[in-house]
């Protein structure tokens, strides 16, 4: 190590987010010349706490991995669950599951856009997206009864209906936040001070970006075209009209434009299953518990969340294991932090919209 060189401890209290995880920076005056992460301060054991609970409360388990994509994870587990006891969900109950999911996706990356503006110092941008973003929680309150845990997903389906009266008033509520993305995006494409902060900054090659496997948002703001909605289409999505976006920028700014664009397709999705979500049962009875085991994954706001199963022929599974798009993702903060500034290594956090609860679980 050279005389100007020295190291530097970054957490594990709030870099990005609220959560902990610690950063260790070689750094050179100003400049970040090294990045190694350290995480598990909020290792609960979740995995083997499954093994310990009935399928049908791993449903309410799972839902508590994470607060933004909590929804998602409810939604794979109940989809492995079906894989391995071989239960074919009713058409109406797909509709709703992707309703639900997409609705989580817009809030999910409002809260990313707004933590950014946050972090550059933003503050009224900041303020006015979490305005915006309060209008998607009050279309989850009213519909879930909830603002974070929907509670939606059970296994064979959704738990409750949602009747035509609810769904006039999403396509009325999404009339409303539509207008004010767009002048989001408008501002995040457009502002000096944004752009300053946050083009050709973070950078992630397109190969590094495949060398790594990151997923999500991450790997289409490098160019990567991964979107398990497209890749293995699950549930509604076959019969759904959306677009994947892809940036070349590789940058922090390019994340973000992925993340933007991406809300106005949630918008599409979620009028689509309002318009076309067929009559029918919302939930198909259980079957008989055997020993087998099966997988699935599923395009969460940040990425691909996989799940896998098995089991040994009782209502506990013998083995629930999960993956998190953070998890793949978390490598890539050591090739985007390579000589960027110190001040700047909040804002590159950020951009891969970290997971911590998530990761560890």
């Amino acid at each position: 190590m050279s005389s100007g060189t020295f190291t530097m401890p970054l957490g594990p209290v709030h870099v990005a987010l609220e959560e902990p995880v610690y950063f260790h920076l070689t750094v050179e005056g100003e400049t970040v010349r090294r990045v190694e992460l350290t995480s598990g301060h909020v290792h609960r054991g979740m995995e083997a706490m499954a093994t310990q609970r009935s399928l049908i409360k791993n449903t309410t388990l799972t839902e508590r991995v994470c607060s933004l994509c909590s929804n998602s994870h409810s939604f794979t587990y109940c989809m492995a669950v079906e894989n391995v006891l071989g239960i074919d969900i009713p058409e109406r109950a797909r509709y709703l599951r992707v309703l639900a999911e997409e609705i989580k996706r817009v809030a999910s990356h409002l809260f990313n856009t707004a933590i950014q503006a946050h972090i550059i110092g933003f503050k009224s941008l900041f303020m006015h997206v979490m305005e915006v973003r309060e209008m998607m929680q009050d279309i989850k309150e009213t519909v879930y009864g909830n603002r974070m845990n929907l509670a939606s997903n059970c296994i064979g389906g959704v738990k409750c209906d949602v009747d035509n009266e609810l769904l006039q008033y999403i396509v009325k509520m999404i009339a409303k936040v539509e207008p004010a993305v767009e002048e989001i995006r408008e501002i995040y494409e457009t502002n000096s001070m944004v752009l300053g902060r946050t083009k050709g900054l973070g950078l992630l090659p397109r190969e590094d970006a495949v060398r790594l496997g990151v997923v999500g948002p991450v790997a289409r703001g490098s160019g990567v075209p991964v979107d398990v909605r497209k890749d293995s289409p699950y549930a509604a999505y076959p019969e759904l009209e959306f677009k994947s976006f892809l940036e070349e920028g590789c940058c922090i700014h390019s994340r973000t434009k992925v993340r933007l664009n991406e809300i106005f397709e949630s918008f599409k999705l979620i009028r689509q299953c309002c318009e076309r979500v067929p009559q029918g049962a919302v939930v198909a009875p259980m079957r008989q518990i055997r020993t087998a085991e099966a997988c699935a994954r599923t395009e969460a706001p940040r990425g691909e969340v996989f799940y896998y199963i098995r089991t040994n022929g009782t209502d506990m599974p013998a083995r629930l294991k999960w993956r998190v798009p953070s998890y793949m993702n978390w490598e890539a903060l050591g090739v985007m932090m390579r000589d960027c500034k110190v001040a700047d290594v909040a804002l590159i956090t950020n951009s891969i919209d970290p997971c911590v609860s998530c990761t560890e679980r």
